[in-house]
């Protein structure tokens, strides 16, 4: 059997055949007649069929037909070649093509790399054109507006700066396995937006429609606003995108409601069983449910830091009882310190290359776990094996490197929690949930069979 990958890339490389050879007059409803009736009442997964189709060909189409858009589609980031995603190999592999391309035709382009992704965006404009956070990390630039309690820090003059938004730079996960994922309505987080999930990496979106929306506006840069049926027909297209037959299986299985659920996972071997079992030990609390995103009660940090930001923390005591990997250079860079006002009037200032969900609300200081600095939503893990590099900034390369720092941030925890964390404790005494170094292979071979 094929994979699911090879699929989708088949499927979408029909897709692209059929938006090619309609005319450029002829409306969209009109060429997907001509693979499925307008009145079908097929579904696929849940979704009309219709819909799926019509969303399949917005994902790939460059034109946009009255959006007034930069040219970008869905998949130019969201590349089907490599599970839905875009890594650092894929964004540098596709600039060198382009300088190729230039070296006979000066006006080639690849969507990609447009000015609005360039570092250098913010002072040379569109004459942008140094793409090192696109090319080195796999980054595209997310512009978020201040809260009005948040001033950015000028590092030249270490004073507040007149800013009201600010640029981060963030991974482009996949979008496979997305109909498992998404707001929850379990244990909510005392602040919002989607206080039991949502879209993005930071959970920011309610539905994939306003994600789609986003996207359209902020990277497409559209000036004419997208018609709800066009993302209503995304949305389909992606609830029956999955990383795998047996993930497929696990949607079908919630959407009738069947329970108990099925267990998907293929035959283990004995290395991968014990994977297993340290995986429902230290990681399901988080990583738990059907789209193993959704947190397990007696958790209430529904967000989460992980310390892969930068800068990272560094042990002060010797022997250091915790040692995370230092950020390189290349990530280090797009540190940015910011000053939060708080209720008392009192300042705060923080550094992070990404503070996530307090650039949502604008709230830190708040007791252990429960402030919103460099906080961001858990994501899915089916099909991790296959969608390298890892975390919201691209920061780790392997599955070990994964394991890795999470041996890291359980003995973190350990050693600075005021009180043992939920997450590492089953009885809510001793700490004993944490991944251990001898167990790291038995655990990075299971997921690679998510």
């Amino acid at each position: 059997m094929k994979s699911a990958r090879h699929i989708v890339v088949a499927v979408i490389a029909f897709a692209a055949v059929l938006v090619n050879t309609a005319s450029a007059g002829e409306p969209l409803d009109e060429a997907v007649a001509q693979v499925r009736p307008p009145d079908s009442i097929d579904r696929c997964g849940g979704e009309n069929c219709v819909a799926v189709t019509r969303g399949l060909i917005t994902f790939l189409d460059r034109r946009l037909h009255g959006l007034q858009a930069n040219g970008r589609s869905c998949a130019d980031c969201h590349m089907p070649s490599d599970s839905l995603q875009l890594s650092p190999a894929d964004a540098e592999a596709r600039f060198q093509f382009l300088q190729w391309r230039r070296s006979w035709n000066p006006n080639a382009i690849d969507p990609l790399f447009l000015p609005i992704d360039a570092d250098d965006f913010r002072t040379n404009g569109a004459l942008a054109n140094d793409f090192s956070n696109l090319r080195e990390n796999g980054l595209i630039r997310v512009t978020m507006p201040l809260p009005a309690n948040v001033r950015l820090i000028d590092p030249a003059t270490n004073a507040p700066s007149t800013e009201t938004s600010v640029d981060v730079w963030r991974a482009v996960p996949s979008v496979f396995n997305v109909k498992l994922t998404g707001p929850d309505g379990l244990i909510p987080w005392p602040r919002g937006p989607n206080t039991t999930g949502g879209y993005q990496l930071d959970g920011r979106k309610a539905n994939l429609q306003e994600q789609a929306l986003g996207a359209f506006t902020a990277h497409a840069q559209v000036q004419t606003a997208p018609p709800q049926q066009l993302l209503d027909d995304l949305a389909a297209f992606q609830n029956v995108l999955f990383s795998s037959p047996r993930v497929r299986v696990l949607a079908d299985a919630v959407r009738n409601g069947v329970s108990p659920l099925p267990d998907i996972d293929p035959p283990l071997s004995p290395l991968e069983a014990q994977g297993k079992v340290v995986f429902t030990r230290a990681c399901a609390q988080c990583h738990g449910g059907a789209g193993q995103s959704t947190i397990q009660a007696p958790l209430i940090s529904r967000f989460h830091d992980i310390q892969v930001n930068c800068p990272r923390p560094v042990d002060t005591v010797v022997p250091a009882r915790f040692t995370f990997v230092p950020c390189p250079p290349r990530l280090a860079r797009n540190a940015r310190t910011y000053e939060f006002t708080q209720p008392n009037g009192t300042l705060i200032r923080r550094t992070s290359s990404d503070p996530g969900r307090a650039l949502l609300s604008g709230f830190i200081g708040g007791p252990a776990g429960t402030d919103d600095w460099n906080k961001f939503d858990v994501p899915n893990l089916r099909g991790i094996a296959r969608t390298a590099p890892y975390f919201h900034n691209n920061s780790v390369d392997t599955l070990e490197q994964v394991v890795d720092q999470y041996i890291a941030f359980f003995k973190h925890a350990q050693f600075t929690a005021p009180i043992v964390p939920p997450f590492a404790t089953t009885d809510g005494v001793h700490f004993d949930r944490q991944p251990l170094p001898e167990e790291r292979d038995a655990l990075v071979a299971y997921l690679r069979k998510l």
